[in-house]
């Protein structure tokens, strides 16, 4: 079974669904291996996270993203899990580093995804392999997609008519 669901329920920024949903499949089949997936990805504002985060995680405030896996755990399982990734975030660290909102969102999806593959961020030696991993990700995609396409529209305002 390979389903890929992936739902905009955010307006802070427009994004390319279709691109976006092909490089998650790329993340998952070509650069991971993954063959059997039933993954959710879901787009949403900080005030939704700020939700999620306090009921599900009793985190206070929001975050950039958050992952849950739906596997029995056992070798061999197919990735089964919801990521669910700020937008208000990616906006916010993209200026912070100096970078993109797209590269933003690209990293919050590697990030999610290699958690269902049993990364773990906890301490800082875990946190540097799974950095690791996601900059290497990172750059395999980039050199294979357009992120910044990403961007349904560009971000600056349409010009106007002129007379």
């Amino acid at each position: 079974m390979r389903t890929l669901l992936l739902r905009n329920r955010q307006r802070v920024r427009a994004v390319h669904s279709s691109l976006l949903r092909r490089f998650i499949r790329t993340l998952i089949q070509e650069k991971l291996g993954v063959a059997t997936y039933e993954l959710g990805f879901h787009l949403v504002a900080a005030p939704e996270m700020t939700r999620l985060n306090e009921t599900f995680l009793h985190h206070t405030g929001s975050t950039d993203v958050i992952t849950f896996d739906h596997s029995d755990g056992t070798p061999d399982t197919p990735l089964h899990g919801e990521i669910f990734i700020c937008l208000d975030h990616a906006v916010k660290q993209a200026v912070a580093f100096r970078t993109t909102w797209q590269r933003e969102l690209i990293r919050y999806a590697i990030h999610g995804v290699l958690h269902l593959r049993g990364f773990d961020d906890l301490t800082p030696s875990k946190r540097r392999v799974m950095k690791r991993e996601e900059n290497r990700l990172m750059r395999e995609l980039m050199r294979q997609f357009p992120i910044k396409r990403l961007a349904k529209f560009t971000d600056r305002q349409p010009p106007t008519a002129r007379r």
